[in-house]
């Protein structure tokens, strides 16, 4: 992979957001709560299936965001996953919008598809449910965040959880995810009048980042995150894989043991369907 530096300022980062697989960065921070040290390069980033993951480390991925912040530049991230992968490849209206994102590496499938592409996994498993509270207790600078999505009633839960976690920040649900074009309206001119730090937006994908995409921009937001099932996770209303089966890079086993009928597709018929994708795309076909 031929890789090329250069140093992009954040405000650059979001024009070029396509560009973003084909160099590495190298960037300054300067936050409050976070010492100003250079970024250097992470990985390079890998472009699997349609989708282009970034790859730096944990600190690095921290670092980033917290100069977006800083700044008060605007970036949409998303988490990819191999079901994430296979959505983009089945639905071009998605695979379409995420140049817009910076896509984070999210679990086993993702590093397995690296791993036989370009004989690397990825530096970090940066998945969102460990990522964003990470972010949020990393920052000493008291933020505003918003959450959407989810089930009535749970986007409230998540945000209790939330302040349990961070307490230093102000975070409000201001929607849950079943919105008409009336309360899409009403949140978009609140966020307009009051915009937040970081929006976290539950819809699940592709619905998430398709709404980011459509409707949030910096004027809404600082950081606009596709999230998933975090808000469950948060509630309670879901139950996280023990901790060694998280280590053990399972989890998506224990998922599926506990909802065998909402996921079978997504795992039993989607992880053959992404490891083939793969294959195709290392023969070049």
């Amino acid at each position: 992979m031929n890789v090329v530096r250069t140093t992009l300022p954040v405000s650059g980062y979001a024009a070029q957001m396509s560009l973003h697989c084909q160099t590495e960065r190298e960037m300054r921070v300067s936050t409050s709560d976070l010492p100003i040290l250079p970024l250097s390069p992470p990985a390079p980033c890998m472009l699997i299936g349609p989708v282009q993951i970034s790859g730096p480390t944990h600190e690095e991925a921290l670092r980033f965001l917290g100069q977006v912040m800083a700044t008060k530049a605007h970036v949409k991230v998303g988490f990819a996953n191999a079901h994430f992968v296979n959505e983009a490849a089945r639905d071009a209206a998605f695979a379409a919008v995420l140049p817009q994102f910076l896509i984070l590496p999210d679990g086993i499938g993702v590093d397995i598809g690296a791993k036989l592409l370009y004989g690397t996994k990825f530096p970090a498993n940066l998945n969102g449910t460990d990522f964003i509270p990470a972010l949020l207790r990393a920052s000493a600078t008291p933020l505003r965040v918003g959450l959407v999505g989810a089930r009535p009633g749970v986007a409230q839960k998540a945000a209790e959880k939330l302040r349990s976690l961070a307490p230093q920040h102000s975070v409000e649900a201001l929607s849950h995810g079943f919105l008409d074009p009336q309360s899409e309206s009403a949140l978009l001119a609140h966020l307009a009048a009051e915009p937040v730090d970081v929006l976290l937006v539950a819809m699940g994908n592709p619905a998430q980042e398709k709404w980011i995409a459509r409707c949030i921009n910096g004027a809404h937001a600082h950081i606009a995150f596709g999230v998933g099932a975090l808000f469950d996770f948060l509630a309670g209303e879901a139950i996280r894989a023990p901790e060694w089966v998280r280590a053990a890079r399972l989890e998506w086993v224990w998922r599926l043991a506990l909802e065998p009928g909402r996921l079978w597709r997504r795992y039993v018929l989607g992880n053959p369907a992404f490891l083939l994708r793969v294959f195709k795309q290392k023969l070049g076909r």
